[in-house]
């Protein structure tokens, strides 16, 4: 017996490795003090611009939309799911995203595989302007069957300590702004997956009823970047507070960043909800209160601000107001209305 033998190439892990370096190595900047293949990253804080500078940091995955992507043979874009879902975790309380880890586990390393998964990472980073520091590759049979993948990572970004966006400030009467998914982001593909290959029959290649897209097409659309957006207005006297809708859907994310006393009351006729939604609810027979809580529904962010500030938001951007804050004792923090 060998290593290879029970399942671990480890030449195909330092051909994966040398495939990636020219990829990763384009994401550094002059805060980047090593190089891939090192024991651990160094970055260097630049002082001269960061005055008191908070480390904000998250780790997240991306869920069963990974299985859609092995079905399809599309692994290039699953690497931007995770790094823009990352990016948007940290940015509700304004942090500038700084530096990125990756994790990819897998059954059996294929290098040119494990090379499109790299490049959605590094496309993102660069996206988002942030270095890819390192990260980790595990072959793990056993664990994994030969198909089979996951992905990780986590991010670290700075917010000066008087940026800090916590939504204390959030008053009755300031706006609940929506911005647009590009789709399901990364959640509720268990339950997408149920109703599209089990109860529709449809494989990745089938054209969805009235979308003129083929179900990969649909369901691998990359998770959108908030931050290029929001950026300008990151300052807690601007934006008082922010929401990122994962899973739990709006209810179960605003909800983190509304003092108490306070409530979110969102309309669901502000914005049209879009066809893959529907598609998904009708087909599924979802309750609407469940599918609000399962999907974004067709908003994957939120920002609540001043009346004045909306106004110049939703000039600049493609944002709509779907609420108000509203006094309420001892009510829910969002309340949904029309669905």
């Amino acid at each position: 017996m060998d290593y290879k033998k029970s399942g671990v190439d480890i030449k195909a892990g330092e051909e994966s490795v040398n495939r990636i370096k020219p990829m990763v190595k384009s994401t550094f900047n002059k805060n980047v003090l090593t190089q891939i293949g090192g024991f651990g990253g160094l970055y260097q804080v630049d002082l001269a611009k960061w005055k008191e500078p908070v480390l904000v940091s998250s780790a997240d995955g991306v869920g069963t939309k990974i299985m859609v992507a092995r079905m399809a043979g599309i692994y290039n874009t699953v690497g931007q799911d995770l790094v823009n879902h990352c990016v948007n975790d940290i940015f509700v309380q304004g942090a500038i995203p700084q530096y990125f880890l990756d994790y990819i586990g897998v059954g059996k390393l294929k290098p040119e595989i494990i090379e499109e998964i790299i490049s959605g990472f590094v496309l993102a980073c660069r996206e988002n302007e942030m270095a890819l520091i390192g990260g980790e590759m595990a072959e793990m049979p056993g664990i994994y069957s030969p198909e089979d993948f996951d992905l990780a990572g986590t991010i670290v970004g700075l917010v000066e300590k008087s940026k800090i966006i916590t939504g204390e400030k959030i008053v009755e009467g300031d706006v609940v702004l929506g911005f647009n998914s590009t789709g399901l982001h990364t959640n509720g593909y268990s339950l997408a997956r149920a109703i599209i290959f089990d109860i529709l029959k449809l494989n990745v290649d089938s054209i969805l009823p009235g979308l003129n897209k083929t179900v990969a097409e649909a369901l691998l659309a990359i998770h959108k970047s908030y931050l290029p957006l929001l950026v300008d207005f990151a300052d807690p006297e601007k934006i008082h507070g922010m929401a990122h809708i994962t899973g739990g859907g709006i209810p179960g994310n605003l909800k983190r960043v509304i003092p108490d006393g306070l409530c979110a009351v969102i309309d669901s006729n502000s914005w049209e909800v879009p066809e893959l939604f529907k598609l998904l609810v009708d087909a599924g027979n979802v309750d609407a209160l469940e599918s609000f809580s399962a999907f974004n529904m067709g908003i994957g962010y939120t920002v609540v601000c001043p009346e004045r500030i909306a106004t110049d938001i939703m000039r600049r951007s493609s944002a709509i107001k779907i609420g108000v804050i509203e006094q309420k004792i001892n009510a829910d923090k969002v309340n949904l209305i029309n669905i």
